[in-house]
């Protein structure tokens, strides 16, 4: 994906805040991967649903930034219960981009990132299983020891 505006995506994204400033993380893996999984337990710790399976997203004055299509706003798949509202925002810039699986990352993997709308965000690898998955993602967001 590359240019200012990368259009549609197949992605879920969230945002929390942070010393007062919204930050998105897209979610990024094959369907089944646990994305929308991942985003419902991150929004039951405060996060808010900017959009599930597809987001549009563009870059602007150095960053990316993402929404949901106006059909799917806050909404989102809860696998066997099916679509529900959820808290949401409206737009979010993206800081940081997450590959959703289900297979163990590297214990220490070097840094990575990808390119969106033309800039190059961090990426982080991330198996949704554990609990400890959303709090992982949530000190890769603040600590920014994920840039690249």
């Amino acid at each position: 994906m590359t240019g200012a505006d990368a259009g549609a995506i197949h992605a879920t994204a969230v945002a929390t805040q942070i010393a007062g400033d919204w930050r998105g993380v897209l979610l990024t893996g094959a369907s089944g991967s646990g994305k929308s999984d991942l985003a419902l337990r991150l929004i039951g710790e405060g996060w808010r649903l900017i959009g599930d399976d597809y987001v549009h997203v563009w870059r602007s004055g150095g960053a990316v930034f993402a929404t949901a299509p106006d059909q799917i706003a806050g909404r989102i798949e809860a696998r066997g219960l099916g679509i529900v509202a959820t808290p949401s925002r409206w737009i979010s810039r993206i800081a940081l981009v997450v590959a959703c699986g289900q297979v163990p990352p590297e214990r220490l993997p070097e840094p990575d990132h990808v390119e969106i709308a033309g800039l190059r965000l961090p990426c982080l690898t991330l198996d949704i299983r554990p609990a400890s998955a959303t709090r992982t993602l949530a000190v890769a967001l603040s600590s920014g020891v994920r840039q690249v």
